[in-house]
């Protein structure tokens, strides 16, 4: 009985967690998960990063929700993990027990102002100029006389 009653508890907390049944159901939907924990900050793009300890083994035991918008892009559906600013990734992946929330990171003239998305096999993506010639050349058919 004082499983069912354990389980009754946790579902009611997941709702609860993520603004009834909608939120529950746009956040599974978003991001495969339904965790709850205990809000550690927000960045300046609105992903909001959280934490538990008891419920969640080590690994698993941060994550992010992503904001809707960044930078002026719809990100609703697409969210993607270069979404996370340089200053969160430490604390996300644990590298350290410290959010940039009580410990702020020292400035760094190598990190971008602004954070952009990861836009590697789109056709924005950075193709360097070949600077040797081919070893390899395709071969080109003669032309008809």
């Amino acid at each position: 009985m004082a499983g069912y009653l354990h389980v009754v508890r946790r579902a009611l907390g997941q709702l609860g967690g993520h603004g009834g049944v909608k939120g529950l159901l746009v956040q599974f939907f978003r991001a495969n998960d339904v965790k709850t924990g205990a809000l550690i900050g927000v960045d300046k793009y609105g992903n909001k990063y959280f934490e538990d300890r008891k419920n969640y083994f080590f690994g698993r035991h941060r994550w992010v929700l992503y904001t809707t918008e960044m930078n002026g892009k719809n990100t609703m559906w697409e969210v993607d993990g270069s979404m996370v600013p340089a200053e969160w990734h430490r604390w996300l992946h644990s590298m350290t027990d410290n959010p940039p929330t009580t410990h702020p990171p020292e400035p760094k003239k190598f990190l971008a102002q602004v954070h952009q998305f990861n836009v590697s096999g789109s056709s924005k993506q950075y193709v360097p100029f070949p600077t040797t010639s081919k070893k390899i050349h395709e071969w080109v058919p003669p032309k008809a006389q």
